[in-house]
């Protein structure tokens, strides 16, 4: 059975909608990136150190990541001499397999929930990279599927943080817990998880400051935040999720480096990956980092904020192919 044949056959137990969701919001990125494949091998049938070299600006471009993208051309000259293969068309179910390899690690990809009582996921990141629509998003997921849900407005230093939040909690019918603009952050999260306590909600989503003076600040107030949680709840939080914007690409794999390092991240969001063309940030990040991507933005509606799934991911990116394997295969029946 082809590889494209095995991929369709995983994909058919999950549910239609979500399919739908990873597959329009990767258009730019299947545009930008599987195309030009399709193209060069059109265009270069016969695969030489001109092919490779092609190939590997296309996936530089769609910010695969130079390091992932070396380890790639080196993994496809390898199957290339074990398998005889010459005729390059034979290479796209082989660089779509690799790309999924590369991808695997996350079977860890669900949500960290506790055991019994409150769950506390603690949301870090720069201003700017769609962090309150995250949690209000998340928030909605977390009621859909019949959860209490409370948010903490932690983030007291951007102008309008804690405003922009409770616009969400409106929206979505979820309380905030805040304090006035410029207060503790810490301060706010020990009054959120005693509101969590007393009320008994599900879930407890808490924002935090994009960004102080520096780094070091930065930190030592995600560490004091760290310490207020666990005193009055010993095993939280459960997730502390860092969300990049996926259109700012290289920069938000540095940023993931950045925080990765200290502040005990667990696991990514990349949003407005239906923004960017650029979608190959997220082979680059989960290859480089040892953390698993969480949850991805496909678009600007409710409903698309979704787990993170590689093989939908790489079965979006190649849909047009699988859709041609298809076809070919029915016209050879008809004969």
């Amino acid at each position: 059975m082809s590889f494209f044949k095995r991929l369709k056959e995983s994909i058919a137990t999950k549910t239609e909608a979500v399919t739908n969701i990873f597959k329009e919001g990767l258009t730019k990125t299947r545009t930008a990136f599987v195309e030009k494949v399709e193209e060069l091998i059109t265009r270069r049938k016969k695969i030489d150190e001109q092919f490779y070299e092609e190939l590997e600006e296309i996936l530089i471009g769609a910010d695969v990541g130079v390091n992932t993208v070396m380890q790639l051309i080196d993994d496809l000259r390898v199957e290339v001499k074990k398998r005889k293969i010459e005729d390059a068309a034979d290479l796209q179910p082989i660089l779509s397999e690799k790309l999924i390899n590369l991808m695997k690690g996350d079977d860890q990809s669900g949500l960290r929930m506790a055991s019994s009582g409150i769950t506390v996921i603690l949301f870090v990141g720069v201003n700017g990279v769609g962090k309150t629509t995250t949690i209000g998003k998340l928030a909605h997921k977390f009621k859909s599927e019949g959860k209490s849900v409370l948010m903490a407005a932690g983030d007291t230093f951007r102008a309008g943080a804690i405003e922009q939040l409770e616009v969400w909690g409106q929206r979505v019918g979820v309380d905030v817990i805040k304090q006035q603009s410029g207060s503790d952050p810490a301060a706010v999260m020990f009054d959120a998880v005693q509101a969590a306590k007393q009320r008994g909600v599900d879930v407890l989503l808490c924002d935090t400051a994009g960004r102080l003076q520096n780094k070091t600040n930065l930190m030592e107030e995600l560490n004091k935040i760290f310490r207020v949680i666990q005193r009055e709840l010993p095993d939280a939080p459960h997730e502390v999720l860092l969300v990049l914007d996926a259109t700012t690409g290289q920069n938000a794999l540095s940023q993931a480096k950045l925080f990765g390092e200290k502040s005990g991240v667990t696991g990514l969001v990349l949003t407005k990956l239906d923004g960017t063309a650029k979608g190959g940030i997220v082979i680059a990040i989960r290859n480089e980092l040892s953390l698993p991507v969480k949850l991805v933005g496909l678009g600007e509606k409710m409903g698309d904020l979704q787990q993170f799934d590689s093989e939908q991911f790489i079965h979006a990116l190649f849909a047009g192919l699988i859709q041609r394997e298809e076809a070919e295969e029915a016209e050879k029946t008809q004969e």
